[in-house]
């Protein structure tokens, strides 16, 4: 299986300005810039995009090894933080967050948190990023 996405940059990086899109047309010719990426400016940014990405491949891992451990989450919410940082060898997405909620009836902690740390280290997007994935994940009562 292979997935398409495309960008398009006109411009300096500081007065330039480029557009995203992507094969299933969710993202067509999405603004970003340098104000989007470094700024406060509307739009997007590769940043939050992988972030989305992240979010997304984690809460199915997570959903895929709950269900092997005998639990059926009723919802599962992960928010990816995704931290970009200049360091001396330049711009770094150095870290990722994962805040993870489930709310799963009668779901055990134990078999919770090992599914949990499981779906973190399995996501196909955990292991492309080399960049140090934390998580705090919490079952609701």
């Amino acid at each position: 299986m292979q997935r398409k996405a495309s960008a398009a940059w006109e411009g300096g990086i500081r007065d330039g300005k480029g557009t995203i899109s992507t094969e299933s047309r969710v993202l067509v010719s999405t603004p970003y810039s340098f104000g989007t990426r470094f700024e406060s400016a509307p739009g997007t940014n590769p940043e939050e995009l992988l972030a989305a990405a992240h979010a997304g491949c984690f809460s199915m891992a997570l959903s895929l090894m709950l269900g092997e451990a005998g639990i059926r989450p009723e919802r599962i919410d992960t928010t990816a933080t995704v931290t970009l940082e200049k360091l001396d060898t330049g711009f770094t997405i150095t870290r990722v967050h994962l805040d993870v909620a489930v709310r799963a009836a009668g779901a055990e902690r134990v078999k919770f948190e090992e599914a949990a740390q499981k779906a973190k280290a399995g996501c196909p997007l955990s292991k492309v990023l080399r960049a140090e994935i934390t998580m705090d994940a919490k079952l609701a009562a």
